[in-house]
C-alpha cells in the first residue's frame, strides 16, 4: 500500500456524493474515481471531488485499496463480490444486504480475502450514542423512537430496513444477550412497503426493548431512553443531549429525591467520523466498530421484525 490510501466510491447518489467529497478532503487518501449507473452523475461528482469518473467496477480493480459502496441494497452482493475477491477493503452502506444469505456471503468473501469490511451504521458514530454507550452498564428496558416525514428516497425498502435497523443495531450493542422473543406490528401508508413499525425485543437476560420507526410522521424525532436499576438515561439525537435521572437519599426523609442532570454532548459529523474510522482500520488501526458480522446480526433481527409484520398483515387480510 502506498503512503496515501487509494479509494473509490461506487454509487454517488445523494449519500455517495458525500462519501466522495469527504475522501477528497482527506490528506492521507487519494480519491481515484467514482462509479455510478448514471454516467452524467458520475461526471458531475467526479468534477466536484477532483477525481475521475469511471465507467464501471472493473475500472476500479487493481487501482484502489479501498472502496465505499453506496448503491441500492439489492445490488450490494453483485457489487461487492468482484471487489472483495480482488482484496479491496470495503465500507458498505447499511443494511449489509437485502437478505441474510447475501449478507453472510459478503462476510464470507471479506474474511476469505482478509480485508476490512465495515458496515455503514452511521448512528454508531453519533457523539451522543458514543457518550450514552459509555454510561450504560446493565439496561433493563430500552425505548427507541425514530420518526420523520416522508422523503421520496430509499423507498425501495421498508421503514424497518431504512430507519429501524439503526436502533436495532444500537440496542444490540448495548445489550450483551440473545433475543428470546420478538413481536412486531406495522403497516404501509404511502408506499407499497411498511412505513410505520413497532417491535418488541425480549432478551435472555431479562432486558426488554421497544422500538418505533415511522417515515410518514409530521415531525422528526430521534430519541432513545434506557432504564437501569436506579438510573434513567435519555438521549435526544437531534439536540445531542443526554438527560439523566436517579434517586438520591433525602436527609431525614422517608423517600429519596429524584435528581436530574443534563449532559450536553459536543457534536461531531457522523459520516466524517465513520469514514475516518474506516480509513484508520484499513491503515492498521482499530478494527471496525460495526464489522460485517455485527452488520449481519442487525440485518437478521431486522428481517425477523419484517417477517413478523408481514405474517400479521397476512393474517389480518
Amino acid at each position: 500500500m502506498s503512503d496515501r490510501l487509494r479509494v473509490g466510491v461506487v454509487g454517488v447518489g445523494y449519500l455517495g456524493r458525500f462519501h466522495a467529497l469527504i475522501y477528497s478532503r482527506m490528506p492521507e487518501v487519494e480519491l481515484v474515481g467514482v462509479v455510478d449507473s448514471d454516467p452524467e452523475r458520475a461526471r458531475q461528482v467526479a468534477e466536484e471531488a477532483g477525481c475521475r469518473p469511471l465507467a464501471g467496477i472493473s475500472d476500479l480493480e487493481g487501482r484502489v485499496d479501498a472502496v465505499s459502496v453506496v448503491v441500492p441494497t439489492t445490488a450490494h452482493l453483485e457489487v461487492a463480490r468482484p471487489l472483495l475477491k480482488g482484496g479491496v477493503h470495503m465500507l458498505m452502506e447499511k443494511p449489509i444486504a437485502a437478505s441474510a444469505d447475501e449478507g453472510a456471503e459478503i462476510v464470507r468473501l471479506a474474511e476469505q480475502a482478509g480485508v476490512v469490511l465495515q458496515i455503514g451504521h452511521l448512528e454508531r458514530f453519533n457523539a451522543g450514542v458514543m457518550a450514552l454507550a459509555e454510561r450504560i452498564s446493565r439496561p433493563r428496558f430500552i425505548e427507541a423512537h425514530r420518526m420523520s416525514g416522508f422523503v421520496a428516497r430509499a423507498t425501495d425498502v421498508d421503514v424497518v430496513s431504512d430507519l429501524m435497523i439503526h436502533d436495532i443495531d444500537i440496542i444490540l450493542s448495548l445489550v450483551d444477550s440473545e433475543i428470546v422473543a420478538l413481536s412486531a406490528v406495522g403497516t404501509p401508508v404511502l408506499t407499497e412497503h411498511v412505513d410505520i413499525a413497532n417491535a418488541r425485543l425480549e432478551f435472555a437476560n431479562g432486558t426488554v426493548a421497544n422500538v418505533i420507526a415511522s417515515r410518514v410522521s409530521d415531525r422528526t424525532t430521534r430519541r432513545i431512553r434506557v432504564f437501569e436499576e436506579n438510573r434513567y438515561e435519555s438521549l435526544d439525537f437531534i439536540e445531542q443531549r443526554i438527560d439523566t435521572a436517579r434517586p438520591r437519599p433525602r436527609p431525614g426523609g422517608e423517600w429519596p429525591e429524584v435528581v436530574s442532570e443534563r449532559l450536553e454532548v459536543e457534536p461531531v459529523k457522523p459520516l466524517d467520523a465513520e469514514i475516518a474510522a474506516f480509513v484508520a482500520s484499513v491503515r492498521g488501526g482499530p478494527p471496525p466498530l460495526v464489522d460485517g458480522r455485527v452488520g449481519l446480526k442487525a440485518l437478521e433481527v431486522a428481517l425477523r421484525v419484517r417477517g413478523e409484520i408481514h405474517r400479521r398483515l397476512e393474517r389480518e387480510g
